[in-house]
């Protein structure tokens, strides 16, 4: 995209120090100007969720200046990282270039290769920001990781391994919760799974298990894909490319058939596996008879969604299948290129073919502001998913707001994550407790409620 984005929900490809924060015991070396690590540090615009392990005013930076534009940086990346190892404790140091580094030509790889050769785990990273946004910094860094950390290896292929590759650290502010729910599905199919990020990962165990897996797994519309391609090239393993996060009933059901055919699981025990799974979901679904009859002509049918395609599309995908909301706006943010827009585009019309014409690629939320307000004005029947962006100006139109997308300031965010049957079951609680906020509802409209 070009020209200016007003209120981004994304940075600079040095936002991959996210990712590198995202992985136990992982530490990011900042090779660029002062303040650029404090800047692209989102996890506390994401629903203060802490620094992470060497995260915050600890992460090491060169803090280059004047000096190193006209000299060269290179000597004091050295110094810096030498000082990183001997007073910080990780598994893993990752130097990440800035803008600065980049334009002089700082090289981060080959200081990165000078420690590699002393048996050190360092790597480097050419992040410089205007490489792209922080979603292309995320592939960056973990092809980075795979090539000078893990290596050129043999793999020793361990039947029902699996890499996931999903969420991206912080850009999504459910991340940790998601990937967690992700493995634990996975789990009950029998698979062992190398979630890589978050706090139900191993750490560098599981990244040096990378090249061992039967398969790659792949959850997301489009970031990803390079890497799940690259580590086809590289160790041979095949992927499986799932691009719609799996929520509820529905979509969690065909997400582990999938799954499970791709991985040659027996059939029938994954059958059991769903069944199980879907008793208890729909049990509870059930349940909700009582409530959606009283209170119907209160209930919100409209339904408007910004955010990440990934949890976008997966959002969307089960209000729309199993509790019959209409898309009426769904404002992918994340910025891909023009091939991966019309990739997640034709992923989009091929799970929504009768909503193709409210799919909108805008990463500026100000325009979106102006394609959604006055329609919720007009309404107070809608359910609008977003960020802080828009969380006012749908609550002063009376409709009901849920945060989907970062930046999130008001909210503590934790473990939260909508995947899964569990998920689907807590997405439903939040939808229908949040219309009670703030008023009381009985049988009568919201219209009414309102005064018009």
């Amino acid at each position: 995209m070009k020209g200016s984005i007003s209120q981004p929900r994304f940075t600079c490809a040095l936002g991959a120090q996210n990712t590198v924060l995202a992985i136990p015991s992982g530490i990011p070396i900042v090779h660029a100007g002062p303040g650029c690590a404090s800047t692209v540090n989102t996890f506390a615009q994401a629903g203060y969720q802490g620094e992470c392990y060497a995260g915050g005013n600890q992460i090491p930076s060169t803090n280059t200046n004047e000096t190193h534009v006209v000299f060269g940086g290179e000597k004091d990346l050295r110094t810096e990282v030498e000082g990183a190892l001997k007073v910080m404790k990780g598994d893993l140091f990752v130097i990440l270039s800035g803008c600065t580094a980049g334009i002089i030509g700082d090289n981060t790889t080959s200081i990165a290769e000078e420690f590699i050769e002393r048996g050190l785990p360092v790597v480097g990273a050419e992040t410089s920001g205007f490489k792209g946004s922080s979603y292309v910094g995320h592939e960056i860094v973990v092809k980075a990781i795979i090539d000078q950390f893990v290596g050129n290896v043999t793999p020793k292929v361990e039947k029902g391994l699996v890499n996931v590759f999903a969420d991206v650290p912080a850009q999504n502010p459910f991340w940790r919760g998601d990937l967690q729910q992700l493995k634990i599905l996975l789990e009950k199919i029998g698979l062992k799974v190398n979630i890589l990020f978050g706090l139900t990962s191993d750490g560098i165990s599981e990244w040096k298990n990378i090249p061992n897996a039967q398969f790659n797994l792949l959850v997301s519309p489009w970031v990803g894909l390079e890497t799940v391609e690259h580590l086809k090239k590289k160790y041979g393993t095949p992927y499986l490319h799932y691009p719609i996060l799996p929520v509820g009933g529905a979509e969690s059901s065909r997400f582990l058939r999938e799954v499970g055919k791709f991985a040659g699981l027996e059939s029938n025990f994954v059958e059991e596996v769903i069944a199980r799974e879907e008793k208890v979901f729909y049990d509870y679904f059930v349940g909700t008879a009582d409530f959606f009859a009283t209170l119907l002509i209160n209930l919100p049918y409209e339904l408007y969604v910004s955010g990440d395609s990934l949890s976008s599309f997966g959002i969307t995908k089960f209000l729309e299948n199993e509790l019959g909301y209409i898309p009426k706006g769904v404002f992918v943010t994340d910025n891909p290129n023009q091939k991966n827009e019309e990739n997640v585009k034709a992923i989009f019309e091929a799970e929504f073919p009768d909503y193709k014409n409210v799919l909108m690629f805008e990463p500026d939320s100000e325009k979106i502001k102006i394609a959604t307000e006055e329609k919720l004005q007009k309404t107070g029947r809608a359910l609008v998913f977003g960020s802080d962006w828009e969380r006012n100006y749908t609550k002063a139109s009376g409709n009901i707001f849920l945060y989907s997308s970062a930046p999130i300031n008001q909210k503590l965010i934790l473990s939260k994550s909508y995947v899964g049957y569990q998920g689907g079951l807590q997405l439903m609680e939040d939808i229908y407790n949040t219309m009670f906020e703030g008023k009381t509802i009985t049988g009568q409209t919201f219209q009414e409620k309102l005064g018009k």
